[in-house]
């Protein structure tokens, strides 16, 4: 009779942790609930003498399916945000004995800038709810940047308005808005509706309309240069 109370008690527990896991909403807390409905489910089996069910379920059912779907939510909750690195030239002097600065004596040397904190700090923020990771991917020049897109090995693009609009060399690291563009209809919605407006522009770019319009005509769809250019 006591064995039957911890069969029962046991059994019931396969239902509860179904439950469960259907309502999880962050991904890697229901890869933790499978693998303890697997665990529950093989111990099932093995209380009923089906020793064999039970191995193939531990093995199969828990440890190569959690794996691979560890590894599925791994690799695809992320979006990859790509930029062009600006580099800052900083002039170093030398002085003489009389305190008179050399002209010939100047020297450039790149420093690297990161990324605006304020924007990473947004983005970061905008992704969360969504369980999304934030993965930066620096490219030389605009143009690598926009074959990034295009060819998607990237979700979104950024660049400063003000060094799109103007052509200028503008530091990430200073304040101003910046234009991003993505190819993802679900991000394009995320980040246009919880990105402040005086920090980015969003925009979403529709690359079957792109291919199709290049297909047809020269006129494509509007690059991240060109569409920063035509935006109000």
């Amino acid at each position: 009779m006591t064995d039957d109370v911890y069969l029962l008690a046991i059994t019931a527990l396969l239902p509860l942790t179904a439950v469960m896991l259907v309502l999880q909403v962050n991904p890697y807390q229901a890869l933790v609930m499978r693998g303890i409905l697997g665990a529950i489910a093989a111990l099932v089996y093995a209380l009923f003498g089906a020793a064999d069910v039970a191995l193939t379920e531990a093995l199969v059912g828990t440890m190569l399916s959690i794996t691979l779907y560890a590894v599925a939510v791994r690799s695809s909750m992320e979006m990859r945000l790509g930029w062009v690195q600006p580099t800052v030239l900083e002039t170093v002097v030398e002085v003489d004995s009389d305190s008179n600065i050399s002209a010939d004596a100047t020297i450039l040397e790149p420093e690297s800038v990161g990324l605006n904190d304020t924007l990473m700090a947004a983005l970061t923020q905008a992704l969360k709810p969504e369980h999304l990771r934030l993965e930066v991917l620096t490219y030389p020049s605009v143009e690598s940047l926009e074959m990034a897109l295009q060819e998607k090995r990237i979700h979104s693009a950024v660049l400063p308005i003000s060094e799109i609009k103007d052509g200028s060399e503008a530091l990430q690291g200073q304040a101003g808005s910046y234009h991003l563009q993505t190819r993802v209809k679900r991000l394009y919605e995320i980040l246009s509706d919880r990105l402040p407006p005086s920090l980015a522009e969003v925009d979403y770019l529709d690359l079957a309309q792109s291919s199709a319009a290049s297909a047809s005509s020269s006129s494509a769809q509007p690059s991240l240069s060109h569409a920063a250019q035509e935006s109000p």
